[in-house]
């Protein structure tokens, strides 16, 4: 059965962001919410957390998992960021755009596309996610929570933990987030390829 925190929007109790980085360190995967919609995510090096998302989103090994970043520091530590697109990428985040991005050796081989070794990277624009992402020290594995058969990812803590009890260890609810996914932007040959259109605004890239 789940855990089910009820964090403060704009400020997150530190007792509860603490209870949810010891649940992502000792092997947890979480619900939580984001500036674009909810997400599941787990500890970077979590393997069977990895393997717990491809089961709840039914996705294939040439999925682009995301790496939620604290910050374009950290972001630039586990992709490479060429000059070519380093401004576009700063200047658009923190916000609802994933960049997919060449990997480095930091990222975890499982992680990557199998093809072409690269990786989706995001920093997001929320209280709550960006509390746990300071308080865990490092980027967490990350997929938008998007069940199948469903049209729309669900934006209530209540109902998430109702339809995922059993799947997940924790869904953390600070009211409602968005509904759209991310924009996502492909930059591994250092021009834009814009594959999905989401909350970020896709004019700059076009």
């Amino acid at each position: 059965m789940a855990r089910y925190l009820d964090v403060h929007p704009d400020n997150p109790q530190k007792r509860a962001i603490t209870q949810v980085v010891d649940l992502l360190r000792g092997g947890g995967l979480i619900a939580y919410p984001t500036d674009s919609c909810y997400a599941l995510g787990c500890a970077l090096g979590n393997k069977e957390g990895l393997e717990r998302i491809k089961r709840i989103r039914k996705l294939d090994d040439n999925h682009h998992f995301t790496l939620m970043c604290r910050d374009f520091a950290q972001l630039g530590q586990f992709v490479h960021v060429g000059n070519a697109v380093f401004r576009a990428v700063k200047a658009s985040t923190p916000g609802g755009y994933t960049f997919i991005l060449p990997a480095t050796k930091e990222v975890p081989r499982r992680m990557m596309h199998p093809k072409k070794k690269t990786v989706g990277a995001r920093i997001p624009d929320h209280v709550v996610a960006q509390a746990i992402l300071a308080e865990l020290g490092e980027p967490m594995l990350s997929s938008t929570l998007l069940i199948p058969g469903q049209d729309e990812p669900m934006v209530q803590g209540w109902e998430i933990k109702e339809e995922l009890d059993h799947v997940v260890d924790a869904v953390i609810d600070s009211g409602e987030c968005g509904t759209v996914p991310t924009t996502v932007v492909d930059f591994s040959d250092d021009v834009a390829e814009i594959v999905r259109v989401g909350a970020g605004d896709v004019s700059r890239f076009e």
